[in-house]
């Protein structure tokens, strides 16, 4: 874990080319590498020689006339923001040639890590100015290629940009800038008794500018929502180059709510490198039950049930058998091995409320069936439960590859889904494992295969968009938190109309009329040149 933080200041600065992206650059996991104990990731990594990489998605042709200008690129952000915060040499910009996509790689013009907010001004205007790609990226933890490079772009990393700015105890916000992880924002407010609700898998590594990126949720954001519900409000830099401030530590920022329009914008917008956020003080106590069901579907109705009751957790979690034999054989959780599927329900309050609530989960449980019944005893039980669930992802990659999807469905369908998630897999041959955030219904589907047969990575991406495709016929969407990036992209038309699609273009072209930031990514490639092409000829 990252020290926490006596005072306001700066936190440990960590090299991030070197402890997380050569990691990643040798994981055999898919698209999900357990950032929660980099312990645990380095030992899964079996290196990629002869790896087949996916190539059901296109990806954009680089300019060669930007290649082309690429040392006189690198000569002026080295006057731009000197020489010790861009990365240029062939070795140096490996290290960033992927996020947690592995399968799809690009090796980027030129990487910079600048320090503050004016040096990422000074870049996005040169770039601008000088029509060069843009890649914001935070700690490469995405899951959907959301910060996967161009090789005629130029990567801005946030890493070094990781200081608690202010800290209001009273009104309850911590201002910070955007390169810090997710726990350290936490960490940082923990001794007073407060913490920062969204909690990804990843939260050990990736950072708040990401999470902004991607409107990154968690286990216990069933209770307090994802990131913009967490969020008072950021500062942003324009692809011009131009600082704007949107919110605030108010409660209620005047004018149009542009907040809400920033969050979840995948870094089409600009580059937000400072937020304030909402944090919250910690509950009185908290306690896990697990619950084990004969089937995966006993497990969804009893999920929807729960919720129907008007009982809200602070998590529901679900694991389905394969997923849980790997965690516990890893993290001697003490999870049941003879039940098909698991429920992991979180409630918090007083101990007498505690009671309550599990007492009258259990009764609804008990209209499923379930074989197993068994509450936290203790703080130390409580984190053995939280730590396999957490690890989970990671332990699944060190026996197979795998394809994680994230696909948002009502929680009726849950049963009904996971049943025909299994029958898409059989189809093309592959298996899956089932570990997802069942309160709100952001389905995770893990699909198994083999990376170094094309056949069956060919067929790990059919079957994500089979099953990416199905959420959004029972009334869901294509992403619940890891978000569209490239491996969505062109199943956007699978949700929205064209009408739809040139809505949020146009608001894009508002922020960003060249379309240099994050290019080729969210919206499908033949829809961006039709759009810009129709802009080019309105401005004419």
């Amino acid at each position: 874990m990252w020290p926490a933080t006596d005072s306001i200041g700066y936190l440990p600065e960590f090299r991030e080319d070197v402890l997380l992206y050569n990691a990643y650059s040798t994981a055999t996991n898919l698209n999900s590498i357990n950032q929660q104990s980099l312990s645990l990731l380095l030992p899964a990594t079996n290196g990629l020689n002869g790896r087949t990489r996916m190539s059901l998605t296109r990806l954009p042709d680089p300019d060669q006339g930007v290649l082309a200008r690429s040392k006189e690129i690198v000569a002026d952000l080295e006057k731009l923001i000197g020489a010790d915060a861009v990365i240029s040499d062939e070795e140096g910009r490996r290290t960033f040639e992927a996020d947690a996509l592995v399968a799809y790689r690009r090796v980027p013009l030129v990487v910079v890590l600048p320090r503050t907010t004016e040096q990422v001004s000074k870049v996005l205007k040169y770039c601008n100015d000088n029509r060069i790609k843009v890649v914001p990226r935070g700690a490469g933890t995405s899951l959907c290629g959301g910060a996967l490079p161009a090789e005629d772009a130029v990567v801005i990393g946030i890493s070094r940009m990781n200081r608690v700015l202010d800290a209001d105890f009273v009104n309850r916000t911590i201002t910070v800038e955007t390169g810090i992880t997710n726990l350290a924002v936490t960490e940082a407010v923990s001794a007073e008794g407060f913490f920062y609700a969204p909690d990804p898998s990843s939260q050990l590594a990736c950072t708040l500018g990401g999470n902004l990126a991607m409107n990154s949720g968690g286990a216990h954001c069933l209770k307090y929502g994802v990131t913009t519900n967490n969020v008072l409000g950021v500062r942003i830099v324009l692809m011009n180059g131009e600082i704007v401030e949107i919110g605030g530590p108010q409660l209620d920022a005047e004018g149009y709510d542009l907040l809400a329009l920033v969050v979840g914008s995948e870094g089409q917008l600009g580059i937000v490198t400072e937020a304030t956020l909402r944090i919250l003080p910690k509950a009185e106590a908290a306690r896990p039950i697990m619950l084990g069901f004969a089937s995966s579907e006993a497990a969804g109705r009893c999920v929807a049930a729960i919720i129907a009751s008007g009982i809200l957790p602070v998590a529901i979690e679900f694991m389905d058998k394969p997923a849980i034999e790997v965690a516990e054989a890893y993290a001697k959780a003490g999870y049941p091995l003879n039940v098909e599927a698991l429920l992991i329900v979180e409630v918090e309050g007083s101990e007498d409320e505690i009671a309550r609530l599990l007492a009258s989960i259990v009764e609804i449980a008990r209209n499923f069936q379930p074989t197993v019944v068994e509450a936290s005893t203790s703080e130390e039980h409580s984190a053995k439960i939280w730590k396999g669930r957490k690890a989970a992802f990671g332990a699944i990659g060190r026996i197979s590859d795998y394809y994680c999807m994230d696909g948002t469905i009502p929680l009726s369908q849950i049963a009904g889904v996971l049943t025909r998630i299994s029958e898409i897999c059989a189809h093309f041959g592959l298996r899956v494992a089932n570990v997802f955030h069942a309160g709100d219904g952001n389905l995770h589907p893990l699909i198994l295969y083999d990376s170094n047969n094309p056949d069956e990575a060919r067929n790990a991406e059919l079957a994500g968009a089979e099953i990416l495709k199905l959420c959004v016929e029972v009334g869901g969407c294509l992403t619940g938190e890891h978000g569209v990036g490239i491996e969505k992209r062109d199943l956007m038309r699978a949700q929205f109309s064209d009408a739809d699609l040139a809505v949020q273009m146009r608001i894009k072209t508002v922020f960003d009329p060249s379309w240099l930031l994050n290019a080729g990514k969210v919206f499908p490639l033949e829809t961006v040149a039709s759009i810009t092409q129709a802009t080019t000829d309105e401005a004419a």
